[in-house]
């Protein structure tokens, strides 16, 4: 289970468009769409490129996991069921290195709130939710 004292994290509810996201995570895995037409990745999963509007194009596409803090805030008061336990908590943007247009949220495990290295390298890890389900997260590289 989690790696935060108190966090029950929401396990995600797959779709069509999301399940081979899902997929890949159980299998620790970071998979993005990757568009062909113009070579673009997306996160979150979509139905039509950002970019160029092909719906008809896309493929999975396995990404390396490693990125870095971008900006990051301890929230304190959430209003997240899940998180209210585990106050205060990070909050912080992830870019990825491979692709610096593609942004994750992360909760930062392992790192003591408000205790964020802006800018530190941070590479993927895998969190179990209550129903088995592996969802993504970002732990900070010492």
């Amino acid at each position: 289970m989690s790696t935060i004292p108190g966090l029950e994290r929401p396990a995600p509810v797959p779709n069509e468009l999301t399940q081979p996201f899902w997929d890949a995570c159980n299998e620790r895995r970071l998979v993005l769409q990757n568009c062909t037409a113009c070579d673009r990745l997306h996160y979150p999963p979509a139905a039509r490129c950002n970019k160029c509007g092909s719906g008809e194009s896309f493929e999975w596409k396995e990404v390396e996991g490693k990125g870095h803090i971008d900006v990051f805030m301890v929230i304190r008061d959430s209003r997240i069921r899940g998180f209210r336990s585990a106050q205060p908590i990070n909050f912080a943007v992830i870019t990825l290195d491979e692709d610096p247009g593609i942004n994750f949220l992360s909760n930062l495990p392992g790192t003591p709130p408000g205790e964020v290295p802006p800018g530190a390298p941070v590479e993927l890890i895998f969190e179990e939710t209550n129903t088995g389900q592996l969802v993504h997260e970002w732990q900070v590289v010492s």
